[in-house]
């Protein structure tokens, strides 16, 4: 069945600001800070990995509950990618400074990010916006935020069973993730070239 065009209940409904799941957002984009200062300033570790936490396993609940309560907005759409990218860069930047990381998984990670975002002002002329996420993106990334936290939790307990449990499984989250989020990366980029194409051909 074709879908029905929006109201103008519905219309409002996706200018809606003030909503349960962007709440969630908000909040999460307020974890980011609080758990730099936890981590690099006030150098309480145990609370970051509880902030660090939370920031990964909430990433799900703010579109769930905007599919689940009909609240999905223009404001989630933009604000939920923008907290996971957030929560991203902030975590690896702590982590190369704190040595948990290596320099190089920090930049593997984030050149994707750099090279998708190189595609915006070509979309922006041809009159898109950033082109809708795909649900393996969604899950690299959920993954990647389920093993920063356990990876922190490893650094936090140098030695012992919990060290050696912690560091193999945060490492294989990390190492699956990154591996998701090109694989996502790769599929944008076809999408791209695809928006291109029609657009030149539509011109042509």
């Amino acid at each position: 069945m074709a879908q029905q065009p929006l109201g103008d209940a519905g219309v409002q409904s996706r200018d809606r600001i003030l909503t349960i799941p962007n709440l969630i957002s908000f909040a999460r984009l307020l974890g980011v800070p609080v758990f730099l200062y936890l981590f690099l300033v006030a150098d309480e570790v145990g609370w970051a990995v509880v902030v660090l936490g939370l920031g990964g396993t909430t990433d799900w609940i703010d579109g769930y509950l905007a599919r689940r309560l009909g609240q999905v907005s223009r404001v989630g759409e933009l604000l939920d990618p923008a907290a996971d990218r957030l929560y991203i860069l902030a975590t690896l930047l702590a982590f190369t400074v704190r040595d948990i990381v290596p320099w190089q998984f920090t930049v593997a990670l984030l050149a994707r990010d750099v090279l998708l975002m190189l595609t915006f002002p070509v979309l922006r002329r041809l009159g898109y916006g950033p082109l809708p996420v795909h649900y393996i993106g969604k899950t690299a990334t959920f993954i990647l935020l389920m093993g920063f936290p356990i990876l922190l939790l490893a650094w936090a307990v140098p030695t012992g069973a919990m060290h050696t449990v912690a560091y193999a499984s945060g490492w294989a989250l990390c190492w699956w993730g990154i591996v998701l989020y090109w694989i996502a990366g790769i599929f944008y980029l076809v999408q791209f070239a695809a928006v291109v194409r029609r657009s030149r051909e539509a011109t042509a």
